[in-house]
């Protein structure tokens, strides 16, 4: 962390340029802001090639399995449903497993729609967790280059005083802008983090509702003709 007694011994103006203030500012705040910054961006990359909608409510699987349960093929459907990682078909299998468990009639139509909400659910939870260290992230990132500030800032006034008040205002300035620098590598991580977490929410909840949906249809179709059996 940079001191007056650095200023005092030459250090270079911050007119340098921001890449000198980076290297005399740089200590475990800056590595914290780094590593969230890697974090970050690996999450930016992740979240684009998971967050699709192959991913969560395929529109060819969703109209395949809509066709087998239209049929009454529940082996199928339940064979379909098994073979896929999405939500469309994680909340279909549960479905179809629990009118392969249960015997006919109104109880278990209702058991069957309430696994189905449970999984929704439980789905739903996954793919916004997904997400959610880019909110972490874009949160904390001000608070770490804050952190750090006030740490230089302390630093700062400290060898002011132990100067004896010798120092000058260009000194003093130095110092502070330095300590600042920190408060500006929070922002530059929150501000892109927060803004994909926003658009990445906005995604995950249409494609989620679309997914709640379209799984719905399935399993009223489901529930319906094991109530009618």
């Amino acid at each position: 962390m940079f001191t007056l007694a650095d200023a005092s011994q030459g250090t270079p103006a911050a007119g340098g340029g921001l890449w000198e203030l980076f290297m005399q500012s740089f200590d475990a705040f800056t590595i914290l802001l780094l590593l969230g910054s890697v974090v970050g961006v690996a999450m930016v990359f992740l979240c684009l090639f998971e967050v699709r909608e192959r991913n969560i409510v395929p529109r060819e699987e969703s109209n395949r399995l809509k066709d087998l349960a239209r049929a009454g093929r529940w082996e199928d459907l339940r064979t379909a449903a098994a073979g896929s990682d999405t939500m469309l078909a994680r909340v279909v299998l549960a479905a179809a497993e629990t009118s392969m468990r249960r015997n006919t009639g109104e109880a278990a139509a209702i058991a069957i729609r309430d696994a189905a909400e449970l999984t929704a659910s439980e789905e739903s939870a996954r793919w916004f967790r997904k997400i959610d260290m880019l909110n972490v992230i874009g949160n904390l990132g001000p608070l770490v280059g804050l952190a750090g500030t006030v740490w230089g800032m302390i630093l700062a006034f400290t060898s002011l005083g132990a100067s004896g008040g010798q120092a000058g205002p260009a000194d003093l300035s130095l110092g502070i802008s330095k300590a600042l620098f920190h408060t500006l590598l929070g922002l530059v991580l929150a501000i892109p983090c927060l803004f994909a977490y926003g658009l990445y929410r906005g995604v995950v909840d249409r494609l989620c509702t679309r997914a709640i949906v379209a799984s719905g249809e399935i399993v009223e179709e489901v529930a319906a003709r094991v109530k009618t059996k």
